[in-house]
């Protein structure tokens, strides 16, 4: 059965599991794109392609590999979801650019620049000093251009993101963040970012990951949604989307080993604390992907028209998966 409305979340991380793939489709979702890598190197990260492909083979009537935005489309007439692949960091291109082609093959369709640490490519939102994007970093952005890869900023600190802005050729995105001006979480974006973001074509996918929201777990949907509304004054109605951000069913274990990787002897808390070290709770109204509607629903309550509605839920991601996904023919 087709799903009645076209929604789309740029970003999760859940523990996947056939629970979870049958709320996904109880929920409507079209598309999602999953984070398929943290830390890994290429080869740890083709193995976790290889445990997706054992998923879309064992779950063929829920999920199925999305590389274009026509899957979207095709998910949604045949009531199932695409799965995009994308990295929360740049690991697994090592220090090979002729990696990001090969990523791009296997299905990746977004890449971060850089989790919360200096990389090759630029630098982190938790480093003291943000050195911008590096020699490196240009020439990869001009291949994640090239090959159809989306560059994702979500984690990167503010000189890196606007120079990231500025050198790609093809819009950016950030997956999954908020506007500081709402909530000043070190994570969430600045006005001058979000404008520069869409004033060059870009889109902002708000996160629902509790230490991104203003009162973090009690955040109440009326606050999100009245915050989505000033972003869209800002910024424009059609550079806004959801990227919800979700970690469901994830063990403490696994947001430890997102802050640590390999990198460090010490413990790293990121956005939590010590004594707060594990998987903040979600808000009542956002706690699985059926509660997608709850979203819309709260848009339409602060005065969203249904168009605007079915932007933000879906459509401006579309329009984006269809520009940004393709090789770029004038630069083969």
């Amino acid at each position: 059965m087709a799903h009645p409305s076209l929604f789309i979340d740029a970003l999760q991380y859940n523990n996947w599991s056939e629970e979870i793939f049958q709320q996904i489709q109880d929920g409507g979702m079209s598309a999602i794109h999953v984070t398929i890598c943290y830390h890994e190197n290429f080869q740890e990260m083709v193995q976790n392609v290889n445990d997706w492909n054992d998923r879309f083979e064992t779950y063929a009537d829920k999920i199925f590999l999305g590389r274009t935005a026509s899957d979207v489309l095709r998910a949604q007439r045949d009531g199932r979801t695409a799965i995009f692949f994308g990295f929360q960091n740049c690991s697994p291109i090592e220090d090979d650019i002729a990696l990001v082609e090969a990523c791009y093959k296997l299905g990746a369709r977004f890449m971060q620049l850089t989790y919360n640490n200096q990389s090759l490519l630029a630098t982190g939102c938790y480093e003291e000093n943000d050195s911008g994007v590096t020699r490196m970093g240009k020439q990869v952005i001009k291949e994640m251009n090239r090959v159809g890869l989306v560059v994702d900023m979500s984690h990167s600190a503010d000189h890196s993101t606007m120079d990231a802005i500025e050198i790609s050729e093809r819009p950016i995105a950030i997956t999954h963040a908020n506007p500081s001006f709402w909530h000043p979480a070190l994570r969430n974006k600045s006005n001058e970012i979000l404008k520069a973001l869409g004033e060059s074509g870009g889109m902002l996918g708000f996160s629902v990951y509790p230490h991104h929201l203003k009162d973090n777990s009690s955040c109440t949907l009326e606050s999100f949604c009245e915050m989505i509304a000033s972003t869209a004054d800002l910024i424009g109605i059609s550079h806004i989307g959801i990227g919800s951000d979700l970690c469901q069913n994830q063990p403490d274990s696994v947001v430890e080993w997102m802050r640590n990787g390999t990198w460090t002897n010490e413990r790293d808390f990121g956005e939590g604390s010590a004594g707060f070290a594990g998987f903040p709770d979600q808000p009542s109204w956002f706690r699985d992907n059926r509660d997608f509607k709850n979203i819309a629903s709260g848009l339409k309550d602060v005065g969203f028209s249904s168009d605007d509605v079915a932007a933000v839920m879906g459509g401006n991601w579309l329009n984006f998966f269809e520009s940004s996904f393709k090789k770029n023919i004038n630069n083969n």
